[in-house]
């Protein structure tokens, strides 16, 4: 059985071989599913204030 990740900004479901790994100097380690992702975790926007992550979604009241 392959491991599964969830990416730590939108929490999408990662299939085996997608997305981008991501470790920091302390050995935090990050998945990203694009660079989209990314890109918002690296200018420090929060899931739960971006409309399309399943955090902001559940936020909204959506989910």
């Amino acid at each position: 059985m392959v491991e599964q990740y969830i990416c730590n900004f939108c929490g999408n479901i990662l299939e085996p071989g997608t997305g981008k790994m991501f470790v920091k100097k302390d050995g935090t380690i990050y998945y990203f599913c694009s660079s989209k992702c990314q890109n918002n975790h690296k200018l420090g926007r929060v899931p739960r204030r971006v409309q399309w992550t399943n955090a902001g979604r559940k936020a909204l009241g959506k989910e």
